[in-house]
């Protein structure tokens, strides 16, 4: 059984998360303790509100490095909602700009949607060979709560074979709704929500641990 870190920082559904990760299949810890979270097979990186204040409380306990050395040492990261925000340079909201963690090139700012928040079910457009959505269908739904969005891929990948994965879903325009690049996954849906599909996609990221 993998055992499995949730960083605490202080923003995220981090129970509702637990739960379904457990249910998945892993040993799970809650935690904020960088040696713990540096040494677990696998380290979800949850996140909800405002992009500004989930950069603030990651790099209150580190994450950013606790993110950074699990990288550069080929361990996995599955980020979630806001947690897969944090990860591109910049997010824009309301004015405020803040830097991200700078694991992708880009920014995430407001979703050109006449209603907003996105927040319901919606269908996603996998890339052909995503592990992260094996055993899917095309018509498989995920649970979405969000106003802000990457609205677009900046990263190319100069080995022709290791470009990551990009999962795309529309509302209002097409944004990223998922990436699979090299040990470092993420979700802007909540899998913890969504139902049996979001179950399937947590088994998926467990059996690469």
């Amino acid at each position: 059984m993998p055992r499995v870190v949730i960083l605490d920082y202080g923003s995220g559904n981090l129970r509702s998360a637990e739960r379904a990760v457990q249910r998945a299949g892993a040993d799970v810890e809650v935690t904020a303790d960088p040696h713990a979270a540096r040494e677990a097979d696998g380290l979800v990186v949850p996140g909800v509100g405002a992009f500004a204040a989930c950069i603030e409380g990651l790099l209150s306990v580190g994450g950013d490095k606790i993110i950074g050395t699990r990288l550069a040492g080929g361990r996995p990261v599955l980020g979630i909602c806001v947690g897969m925000q944090i990860l591109f340079e910049r997010g824009v909201e309301h004015g405020v700009e803040a830097k991200g963690t700078g694991e992708w090139p880009g920014t995430v700012d407001r979703l050109g949607a006449d209603v907003l928040p996105h927040m319901g079910w919606n269908t996603v457009r996998a890339p052909e060979g995503s592990e992260l959505f094996a055993g899917l269908d095309e018509n498989a739904r995920f649970y979405f709560v969000h106003s802000y969005a990457a609205r677009s891929w900046e990263l190319d990948s100069e080995l022709a074979g290791r470009q990551p994965k990009v999962t795309w879903a529309h509302h209002g325009e097409d944004f990223v709704a998922a990436v699979e690049n090299g040990p470092l996954w993420a979700t802007q849906f909540h899998p913890e929500k969504s139902g049996d599909a979001g179950a399937q996609l947590l088994r998926n990221w467990l059996r690469t641990l």
